[in-house]
């Protein structure tokens, strides 16, 4: 029998809003999905849905299809259906508090002001879920909501693009060798300058 792991990308549909820096957890499954050589090619649960096969383990990937702010109803649907613990639940997610360039895997914890995880602790009634945190900073001249839908500069970009490849990595050891394996493995700076090259801006 297999041992099921969920994996929940989470963004906003749309093509108005692909590579935005809420976006990111969208863009950790696309990446994903090659790696492991599965589609999205069907819909299921209000989500881009995929199934894949891995050292003894099923994986079903998401990118949820509603909006955000309504995440939860996506991740606690399937996680019911499939009678998940939390603890075999990974949700990918943009945060303004660490810095393009950073991640940071938690096997639970709070929203920490996050609209999506938000819903998904009160969907599923419970925090102990996996989350991986993908940097994307702040401008504190800009509001929250202006600044996630926005698209990073080009030196952003290129932070985070590597904290994706990053965090795809990540993602593959929580599946292979657990949190506490992937956390003391993958939480620390990817690179030791990222504060200068956005002070530069």
């Amino acid at each position: 029998m297999y041992d099921i792991k969920l994996i929940v990308g989470l963004g906003n549909p749309g093509l108005e809003y692909q590579q935005t820096r809420h976006n990111v957890g969208f863009e950790v499954v696309e990446l994903l999905t090659k790696k492991l050589k599965v589609k999205l090619n069907k819909e299921k649960f209000s989500a881009a849905f995929g199934q894949a096969e891995f050292e003894d383990k099923k994986l079903i990937l998401l990118k949820p299809l509603l909006f955000m702010n309504n995440s939860g109803q996506v991740v606690a649907a399937v996680a019911n259906f499939y009678k998940l613990t939390a603890e075999a639940i990974l949700v990918i997610t943009d945060d303004m508090a660490l810095e393009p360039g950073m991640i940071r895997l938690r096997a639970g914890g709070s929203a920490g002001g996050h609209n999506g995880l938000a819903d998904i602790i009160e969907k599923l009634g419970t925090d102990e879920f996996n989350r991986l945190r993908i940097g994307i900073g702040s401008r504190s001249q800009t509001p929250g909501r202006d600044y996630v839908l926005s698209r990073p500069s080009e030196t952003e970009r290129n932070l985070i693009d590597k904290a994706v490849t990053e965090a795809a990595d990540a993602v593959m050891v929580w599946i292979t060798e657990g949190v506490e394996t992937a956390m003391n493995r993958f939480n620390r700076r990817l690179t030791s300058d990222n504060s200068s090259e956005i002070d530069k801006q």
